[in-house]
């Protein structure tokens, strides 16, 4: 069983502390930047940084689809963790400057993948899918933060 590692990456505009507390707020942000392929999205406490759990169905194929239960931390050097509790799988957003007040705005996911065959078609295009995925959420990020998805 080997590790899947997906990371993106994009300059988003907005200050550092603008684009954490976007990423962070779970009730009216988050919402708005998820893809087609999350349904069922609910807050089930907190809802802003850590100690929020939030639930949502992720569907990166037609055919598979994962039940999240993620438990949100910030683990103090500003990134935020979510942590699933029905899976392996943990994803670090993180935050640092960049030129003229923009951010450049990394996700990282990763997770214990399948053995096999089935695990080595998972390592292989997984990876490429959910990297589209994030960079979907980035672009609707920038959007959100008033700024239009230029960058």
């Amino acid at each position: 069983m080997a590790q899947v590692i997906v990371t993106a990456e994009r300059e988003v505009a907005g200050s550092v502390e603008q684009v954490r507390a976007a990423l962070a707020d779970y009730v009216n942000t988050r919402p708005k930047i998820l893809t087609t392929h999350f349904s069922d999205y609910s807050v089930r406490s907190g809802g802003h940084g850590a100690g929020s759990q939030v639930r949502w169905k992720l569907a990166p194929t037609e055919k598979r689809v994962r039940d999240q239960l993620m438990n949100v931390t910030e683990p103090g050097d500003g990134s935020l963790v979510e942590s699933d509790a029905n899976s392996s799988m943990v994803t670090t957003w993180t935050v640092r400057p960049a030129r003229d007040g923009h951010s450049t705005v990394g996700v990282r996911t990763t997770w214990n993948g399948a053995s096999g065959i089935g695990g080595f078609f998972e390592r292989i295009f997984a990876p490429m899918v959910l990297r589209r995925i994030y960079i979907e959420m980035l672009d609707k990020l920038d959007g959100e933060l008033g700024h239009g998805a230029a960058g």
